[in-house]
């Protein structure tokens, strides 16, 4: 199946008769490693995959409910601009604004892996209620004006257009009926006009006993084109001024609505086209909504959440927020990141069958196998809690499985009440103390859930100041406090012990604040009458500032029933913290549901491409996982890549290496590979084969920055970096 010859032919090879017997192995089949228990593998595979599926569905029903506001601001402003066009004005000052092209300016942010989705939301709803003309382009696929119009026309016609330069396309005639496709045209404003006007004219008469095609809801008999430009700031600017004159011109005869997606922010807009361009626009600027926000709503469904027993431990939690926060802003990737975490926790994990919902996760423990049994007492947490247990107990727990099974039921039932109360809390405390100067415990509740997560949080300098601060709130603030903290308690029905004492507090700081006002007034009287008493006696500095300090040191001690009564409630606030915003390292069996392997996340979201090259250079053995390729400290495999043999060999030169020198080693290197002798004259003869191989890697190596050419010496090359790993 190959061929020696490097000329131009055609060759022809036929396919075997012979079909090779490839066996189909299903995805459930990569979850048990090759061990027999392949039932368990495919229930957790089938629940890591309706699991995932639900987590999808709500990831799309989140993005589209904080898309609705943005997409109707712009939905309605095509409906505008729609109006605008068939409207007939005769003032001036209309057809002024006629002629200008409507653009909406759309700022999006810095979080581009995300545009993808809202445009794509954004075309189907333009498609579906105000024209099916709807256009999309991409700054890769347009860098020249030809392109563009290429792209426009086969986007609306789904015809060839051919691309060559003809400087009189203006005078070509106008396009093919509807009917012809396969005729290929030239890509001008003319031919977009020519079929704009047959299209809309057949759409307006149709043939008799046949409904007239409408193609969308709402759009007339002259829906506008409308072109959306994804990455404003990666366009050509010549090219895009050039576009936007030429679409100025046949603003008359076809309809056309612009939407820039920005990125950065609408100056660009002005930095890229002069006023003269500009002025064919007619802008309107769409602010989206902040990807932090957006990131705090995929949080707050997905990961606070009991909908979904798959959690992420601090650490797993901290990686994926830090990706987003100092590398892409990219909620997207971050819901990527998510579902690996799943995947991985399904796969490495065999009890992750047990992390599903309570009724379905109860029926499972009581069919778990001696192995899971085993699994079950290995695990660290469970480890722990056998400890606490009895002696009796504890050689229960560690020969019977039935005792396990029981126990697991039972375990399982505290660890989903124990989510059930955690949560709610958290957002009690997170809204107490978000309003907090400085932010002791964090602005957002995802940086309060990775310190719980972590330690117990009630032990923490964050949390002690957070509560100083709380001792000094104002009755008004403390009471709208606590009154935001009964409605988030509500929702958890083992909490109502906690609402009633809450409730109860909000009570009594009423009916306080409905006596203070007789009680105030009367001390107002008494304080007044002390200084003058004191002035009588003794009318020195010394003797005054002393009399001031006792005052003072008395009031202190004495406190009022206000601040009585708010050292109660954060009392009571703070033994509820400590009861259930326990850390779930402190429940058995946390491991069937909570995520930890923060390395392999990291090593697989966050990668390091230059030490993952010299790895693979130094050490092909490490991803090619061939026996031949093992080789000892530095020595040199034979049986190696060229490339690698060539990285290696590279390593023992300076900074300035000779390339016949570096051949004639590569030589003897492969004749070792070969069987030959490597001291014999044959083998260090050089073929164009081995020539050909070798000046391959060194290219390779020049690609991937280890060495450059150098004027110094001609036959040398310059080494660019030091060392082997």
């Amino acid at each position: 199946m190959t061929t020696s010859s490097v000329s131009k032919g055609c060759f022809v090879f036929k396919p075997s008769s012979k079909k090779k017997k490839t066996t189909s192995l299903k995805a459930s089949d990569y979850f048990h490693d090759g061990k027999a228990d392949s039932q368990n593998s495919e229930s957790r595979f089938e629940t890591c995959q309706s699991l995932w599926q639900r987590m999808k569905a709500e990831t799309e029903r989140v993005q589209e409910d904080l898309n609705t506001k943005i997409l109707d601001s712009l939905l309605e402003f095509a409906r505008k601009s729609t109006a605008s066009f068939q409207s007939k004005t005769d003032d001036w000052a209309s057809r002024m604004r006629a002629s200008e092209i409507p653009t909406a300016a759309l700022v999006l942010g810095v979080n581009v892996p995300d545009h993808a989705m809202t445009f794509q939301s954004l075309s189907a709803l333009l498609q579906e209620s105000v024209t099916p003309y709807v256009v999309c382009l991409q700054s890769k696929e347009c860098s020249a004006l030809k392109q563009v119009l290429q792209k426009v026309l086969v986007q609306l016609m789904g015809h060839s257009v051919s691309v060559e330069d003809d400087d009189d396309e203006e005078d070509q005639p106008g396009p093919p009926p509807a009917g012809i496709p396969s005729r290929k045209m030239l890509c001008s404003m003319a031919t977009l006009c020519g079929w704009y006007t047959a299209v809309t004219q057949k759409s307006a008469s149709p043939s008799p006993g046949k409904k007239r095609l409408s193609s969308s809801k709402g759009c007339g008999q002259r829906p506008p084109v409308v072109v959306i430009f994804k990455d404003l700031e990666s366009f050509t600017p010549r090219v895009l001024q050039e576009f936007i004159v030429i679409s100025s011109r046949y603003i008359q005869q076809i309809p056309l609505i612009f939407i820039f997606g920005i990125a950065t922010s609408p100056i660009t807009i002005h930095g890229m086209l002069p006023h003269s361009v500009s002025s064919l626009l007619c802008i309107q600027l769409f602010q989206s909504l902040s990807c932090t926000q957006h990131l705090a709503t995929v949080i707050d469904k997905l990961v606070l959440t009991t909908t979904f027993p798959f959690k992420l431990s601090g650490k797993v939690l901290q990686v994926l927020i830090s990706i987003f926060l100092y590398h892409d802003f990219s909620v997207r990737n971050f819901i990527k990141g998510l579902q690996l975490s799943l995947l991985d926790h399904f796969y490495s994990q065999p009890l992750s069958v047990l992390c599903c919902d309570k009724q379905e996760a109860r029926s499972r423990a009581k069919e778990l196998s001696h192995e899971d049994c085993e699994n079950i007492r290995q695990l660290p947490s469970f480890m722990r809690y056998v400890e606490k247990q009895e002696p009796e107990i504890q050689v229960q727990l560690l020969t019977s499985d039935q005792r396990v099974k029981d126990v697991t039921q039972s375990l399982l039932k505290e660890l989903h009440a124990y989510h059930k109360n955690y949560y709610p809390v958290l957002r009690c405390l997170h809204a107490l103390t978000s309003s907090l100067p400085k932010y002791p415990l964090g602005k957002q509740i995802r940086e309060l859930h990775g310190i719980c997560l972590e330690k117990n949080v009630w032990e923490t300098e964050e949390y002690e100041s957070a509560f100083q601060l709380l001792r000094m709130l104002a009755k008004d603030e403390l009471v709208a406090a606590l009154r935001t903290c009964t409605e988030i308690l509500k929702c958890a029905k083992k909490l109502g012990d906690a609402v009633e004492k809450l409730e109860e507090f909000i009570e009594r700081f009423e009916l306080l604040d409905r006596c203070s006002a007789v009680v105030e007034t009367g001390q107002e009287g008494e304080e007044e009458l002390l200084p003058q008493k004191g002035l009588q006696k003794k009318t020195d500095l010394f003797q005054l500032q002393k009399s001031l300090l006792e005052r003072e040191s008395r009031r202190t001690k004495k406190l009022s029933k206000f601040e009585l009564l708010r050292l109660a409630v954060l009392d009571c606030i703070d033994s509820i913290v400590k009861k259930h915003l326990l850390p779930p390292e402190s429940q058995p069996l946390h491991e069937v549901f909570y995520y930890s392997s923060a390395g392999t996340l990291r090593r697989h979201l966050n990668a390091a491409p230059r030490t993952a090259i010299q790895t693979a250079l130094n050490n092909p053995y490490c991803y090619l996982q061939s026996e031949a390729l093992k080789s000892e400290g530095g020595a040199i495999s034979n049986a190696a890549p060229d490339i690698c043999i060539v990285y290696k060999l590279h390593l023992e030169c300076g900074r300035l290496i000779n390339l016949y020198d570096w051949l004639e080693a590569y030589a003897t290197v492969v004749a070792a590979a070969e069987g030959k002798d490597p001291d014999s004259t044959a083998a260090a003869q050089l073929d164009d084969v081995k020539h050909a191989r070798f000046i391959r890697a060194v290219s390779e190596l020049e690609f991937l920055g280890f060495i450059k050419p150098t004027k110094q010496k001609t036959d040398h090359v310059a080494r660019l970096t030091w060392g082997g790993c």
